[in-house]
């Protein structure tokens, strides 16, 4: 990166986060802090008001803002694209906000500019599911946004479809909302359990009755929006797919596989899958789907509960 591209990429850092200290820009465009220094004196020399302080670092005066920015064809396409997705698969709220964001960016492109990304921006399209739209959950979305936004605490009902404990299939839960992902086909919420006193994760189709509690909290300030480790997954399942099943295991991957192994021995041209789940009714459905072309080799317990499920199959359809 050249100085120039340099001067101008720490203003942004400054005006994205705030603050950097001197020796966190440094790691960031990989050059000591002495460069640094000179960088911001640099910035101020040219009328870049950024502010020292002792223990906190660079920063801006505060209503500092950079002249417009010029978009390459790439840059353009994509910001478009994206507020394209938003528009076409969110609620109206984001819907007009994604649309108004178009219409100014498109306005400050070249004529010739434009052309380029109208043209390309027809030849691209993204398919995501339809439940971005139209899933029920998707009503829980701004309130869910607001406790986020307000750190409040939420109320809901959650339905679990496999529990060992029956009781616990609908149960009333509280949770300090951290963030929201959509991967997969469905919505997610990521928070503090109250119940289980840990970070949890809940799936929005599964919640009803939300209603937002007026009890604040503070979310960790070392709190990363992934998904959180699921190590209440402690039935190990290990299944051989044959080989006409294999490449369709590998393409349709269950959320429950954990490893896959091609050619096991004795078995060449198969896949050996290990998956984990919370309890064995979980993969029953999966596994019966893939007819004779798997064979369970553990736990027995689920090897039994398949036959059982395949005869009452059979009863049901035969004569």
């Amino acid at each position: 990166m050249n100085r120039t591209d340099r001067l101008l990429a720490i203003v942004l850092e400054l005006q994205r986060n705030g603050s950097r200290r001197a020796e966190d820009l440094a790691a960031t465009f990989e050059t000591s802090k002495r460069t640094i220094y000179r960088d911001v004196q640099a910035l101020c020399e040219s009328g870049v008001p950024v502010v020292a302080q002792a223990g906190i670092g660079y920063s801006l005066v505060e209503g500092y803002f950079l002249p417009p920015l010029s978009f390459s064809t790439d840059e353009a396409t994509m910001l478009l694209l994206g507020s394209k997705l938003v528009a076409d698969h969110f609620e109206a709220q984001y819907r007009e906000v994604s649309q108004s964001a178009s219409r100014k960016i498109e306005a400050v492109l070249s004529e010739k500019l434009r052309g380029e990304v109208n043209f390309l921006r027809d030849s691209i399209a993204f398919v995501a599911p339809e439940t971005l739209a139209s899933n029920a959950s998707a009503k829980f979305l701004p309130t869910l946004r607001r406790a986020i936004i307000e750190q409040k605490t939420i109320r809901f009902h959650y339905h679990t479809r496999y529990s060992m404990d029956r009781s616990n299939a609908k149960k009333t839960r509280e949770a300090n909302p951290y963030s929201l992902v959509h991967y997969g086909d469905a919505w997610y919420l990521n928070g503090f359990c109250h119940l289980r006193q840990e970070l949890r994760q809940f799936r929005l189709d599964r919640m009803s009755d939300l209603e937002l509690l007026d009890q604040s909290f503070i979310r960790p300030a070392d709190y990363k929006m992934e998904p959180p480790e699921d190590n209440d997954r402690n039935v190990i399942v290990r299944a051989i797919f044959d080989p006409d099943a294999a490449p369709w295991v590998r393409e349709s991957r269950s959320y429950y596989i954990t490893e896959m192994q091609d050619d096991p021995e004795g078995h060449p041209g198969c896949l050996l899958v290990t998956m984990k789940a919370h309890v064995e009714a979980e993969l029953v459905s999966w596994l019966l789907s893939w007819g004779a072309k798997v064979d369970v080799l553990e736990p027995e317990s689920l090897k039994r509960r398949l036959a059982d499920a395949a005869k009452k199959i059979y009863e049901k359809y035969s004569d």
